[in-house]
C-alpha cells in the first residue's frame, strides 16, 4: 500500500472521529461531551450579543437574575445552562441567532 492509500484510510468524517473519540450517540461519555459542546456554543452566543449589546457579564447577571460566575463557567462549558436561565436570555433576545 502506498502512503497516498494509507492516507486515506485514515482520513475520517466528523461522525466517525467524534465515534472514536467519545464513543457511539447514547454511551454516557458521547453525551457528557455533547451537553458540554452544546453550552459552549450558547455560550458563544450570549457573549456575542452581550458584546453588541454593549453589556457587561456583570449587567448581564443582574438582567437575568443569574450570578456572574454562571456566564464565566458556561463560557468555558463547565456548567449547565438550565432551564431558567435559558429564558430569561431568550427574553432579552440573546439566544434568538442559536443554529
Amino acid at each position: 500500500m502506498n502512503i497516498k492509500d494509507q492516507k486515506s484510510k485514515a482520513i475520517t468524517t466528523f461522525d466517525e472521529h467524534l465515534d472514536n473519540r467519545y464513543g457511539k450517540i447514547g454511551t454516557s461519555k458521547r453525551t457528557e461531551f455533547e451537553i458540554k459542546a452544546k453550552a459552549f456554543a450558547i455560550g458563544e452566543v450570549i457573549r456575542e450579543e452581550r458584546r453588541l449589546a454593549s453589556m457587561t457579564q456583570e449587567q448581564l447577571a443582574e438582567k437575568t437574575g443569574t450570578k456572574k460566575s454562571l456566564f464565566q463557567e458556561l463560557k468555558m462549558a463547565t456548567v449547565i445552562f438550565n432551564f431558567q436561565h435559558f429564558t430569561n436570555c431568550w427574553s432579552m433576545g440573546l439566544v434568538a441567532k442559536l443554529p
